[in-house]
């Protein structure tokens, strides 16, 4: 007896599902695959962008700190460099001075009248001086000229007072020892004495008239 059952039919008869079968079906392009690749780094974490922006920040800390002290230390051994060569000769100025005060004892010793041969050797110390001086003036080292200023003790010594209303008490009157800087650095201070007895510095008398005035009538 013949079957008259229908036969099975498998193959999809919808449309839709033929197409979605297809699709399963068919091999992915290469730019599915790409954006398959690129969709979980969009999705990143939040929290992995803020990590990398402060290990940015740190870097970038760090950076500035170095070069601010690779400039800090240039502009240092720029001045130590300087000051070596501008002080290196201080022991050495320092022991010339005793040679220059000799000199000048020298001269100050010698006779007001002074014979041929006398002045000779007197011409001569005293070119031997200003030699001296001009080559340590050549190197940095000059004379403190205080005579008639105001004492300063950073760069003059006071050994004695005298009086003398004439000038401004502190005024220096006399330079028993010459002093000298090196730079600007004190290489010797200058022995002085020193006046008392008259006004302050930048005072005058009470009774001295002031300039301008004509007090005669």
């Amino acid at each position: 007896m013949p079957d008259t059952t229908s036969p099975r039919n498998d193959t999809p008869t919808d449309a839709a599902d033929v197409e979605l079968h297809a699709a399963d079906a068919a091999p992915q392009t290469d730019g599915e695959r790409a954006d398959q690749t690129i969709e979980p780094e969009i999705s990143a974490p939040a929290d992995r962008v803020v990590e990398l922006e402060a290990a940015v920040t740190d870097l970038r800390d760090r950076f500035l700190r170095s070069h601010a002290e690779m400039e800090n230390l240039r502009r240092r051994t720029e001045r130590e460099v300087q000051d070596a060569r501008k002080y290196a000769l201080t022991a050495f100025a320092r022991d010339l001075l005793s040679v220059a005060d000799n000199l000048r004892r020298a001269l100050e010793a010698t006779p007001a009248e002074k014979d041929g041969p006398l002045q000779a050797i007197v011409d001569g110390v005293e070119l031997t001086e200003r030699e001296l001086l001009k080559t340590l003036e050549k190197h940095g080292v000059a004379k403190i000229e205080p005579k008639g200023q105001i004492f300063d003790p950073n760069f003059h010594q006071a050994i004695f007072e005298a009086p003398d209303p004439s000038v401004p008490t502190g005024t220096v009157v006399q330079v028993v020892q010459d002093g000298y800087v090196i730079g600007d650095r004190l290489l010797r201070p200058a022995m002085v004495g020193v006046a008392r007895g008259g006004p302050k510095p930048g005072e005058t008398k009470a009774d001295d008239p002031k300039p301008g005035i004509d007090r005669t009538a």
